[in-house]
């Protein structure tokens, strides 16, 4: 199925310039119209590293020149509320899927997130689905992450300083049909283990060569004391791989 072309919706305004090569696809099911109804607050709103009670910290080079645009500060935040979380915005996916996970009493909340990602997920369900498995639900294990919760919240092993989850286009996800918070048998060898994460992986290196416009990082790791093996999946337009 082609690619609808050229459809420009508000949430280009959250991630640098790179976000206007953005597109709908016909087969990832983005539904732009909602999104339009999500307020945009701008990155000027953010004072000493809050927008009312919400802490976003400082981005890596906001008291400094970014070495390229994909480093650049955000333009804005869209706004996030009790009200719209479950506002759905692909078929897989809510708008609250990819908030940080933390403050959880606090609300209003602060969200990047290029929908050139939410695409790239869509598209390698839809990959994953023409193989012969069919996808009810995807978990987002970590979606945007404010600089302050990239620096010091949660796990914060194996997060990099230049995280591009700070910038609302990366991703760790797995596929959880049965939303009981740990990965399934995607492969259906009869067990979970990082095979699942490389099928995924796998599906998104089949999306990029089909969508080059969508290349970026896929990175597969495995099962820990604290989580199921997992698959990152990110558009920061570079080819970017790795295992841990």
């Amino acid at each position: 199925m082609r690619r609808e072309a050229g459809v420009v919706c508000a949430l280009l305004l959250f991630t640098p310039s790179t976000a206007l090569a953005a597109s709908a696809r016909g087969e990832s099911g983005l539904l732009l119209p909602e999104l339009r109804r999500v307020n945009v607050v701008p990155f000027e709103a953010k004072k000493n590293g809050r927008i009312g009670g919400y802490r976003l910290g400082q981005w890596p080079y906001e008291r400094g020149r970014a070495p390229s645009a994909a480093y650049a500060n955000p333009g804005g935040f869209m706004e996030v509320t009790r009200e719209n979380r479950d506002l759905p915005i692909s078929k897989h996916f809510v708008l609250g899927d990819f908030l940080t996970r933390d403050q959880a009493a606090v609300w209003p909340k602060y969200l990047l997130l290029d929908p050139r990602l939410v695409d790239k997920l869509e598209l390698v369900i839809a990959e994953l689905e023409r193989g012969g498995r069919p996808i009810r639900h995807v978990t987002v294990m970590s979606g945007f992450r404010t600089p302050s919760y990239n620096g010091s919240g949660g796990n914060t092993s194996g997060r990099a300083a230049l995280s591009r989850h700070m910038y609302g286009d990366a991703t760790d996800v797995f596929v959880d049909d049965d939303r009981d918070g740990r990965p399934d048998d995607l492969n259906g060898d009869g067990r979970v283990d990082i095979r699942d994460a490389e099928c995924f992986a796998a599906a998104a290196e089949r999306v990029e060569a089909r969508y080059p416009d969508l290349v970026g990082g896929v990175g597969v790791y495995p099962a820990t004391a604290g989580h199921g093996p997992f698959t990152h999946v990110d558009v920061r337009g570079l080819r970017a791989r790795w295992r841990e």
